[in-house]
């Protein structure tokens, strides 16, 4: 019994002096390891994650999205509007003599169409879906295609004579594009940066 005690004693001692030393066992040393790694992993990881989330500067989050005459340039309108905005266009149809809305996002490098609402099929009006688009029915018996995210480089609409069409801002605002720009005009839709 007693050669067991000393050579306990014999081994604290020297657990001991390298504590003492500052040597630690490879247990302790592989733990603050693993610990070090988790702890830049997180950092870098949160780094990315406040890059990613940062707010944009240099780049210009006001514009204006003007209205103008195609034949003429004339600017009938000028509406402030920011980036993520929509607006929409609704007329209706003249064949199927139903409504129709399409609806657009103010995006960085241009108006893009990312949605259109329509209640009946007709000429002029999408009867098959592209990929990534899809197609819902509102309460209403509306149908209603997502999934556009389309860029629009030349957005054009021609007012109606028997029915106006009517631009709807983010805000709710509703615009008579007959009383503004009158019948026959062809409208163009362009982003602009404010001044």
């Amino acid at each position: 019994m007693r050669v067991q005690r000393s050579t306990l004693r014999s081994r604290a001692s020297k657990l001991n002096k390298k504590r003492a030393s500052g040597q630690h066992d490879a247990g302790a040393l592989h733990v603050k390891s693993i610990a070090a790694v988790l702890i830049l992993v997180i950092a870098v990881l949160a780094a990315a994650f406040l890059y990613q989330n940062r707010p944009v500067t240099g780049q210009k989050q006001d514009f204006d999205l003007v209205l103008s005459s195609v034949k003429t340039g004339e600017v009938y309108a000028r509406y402030p509007v920011r980036l993520s905005d929509l607006f929409s266009v609704g007329f209706i149809h003249s064949v199927n003599k139903s409504p129709v809305t399409d609806y657009y996002e103010i995006r960085a490098d241009g108006i893009y169409v990312v949605k259109t609402v329509y209640y009946d099929f007709g000429a002029g009006v999408q009867t098959q879906l592209e990929e990534g688009q899809k197609l819902e029915y509102g309460s209403d018996g509306s149908m209603i295609i997502t999934g556009f995210d389309q860029r629009m480089d030349d957005l054009v609409y021609f007012v109606g004579t028997v029915s106006d069409h009517t631009l709807t801002l983010g805000d709710g605002e509703e615009i008579s594009l007959r009383d503004l720009c009158g019948r026959n005009a062809m409208v163009r839709f362009a982003l602009e940066e404010s001044l």
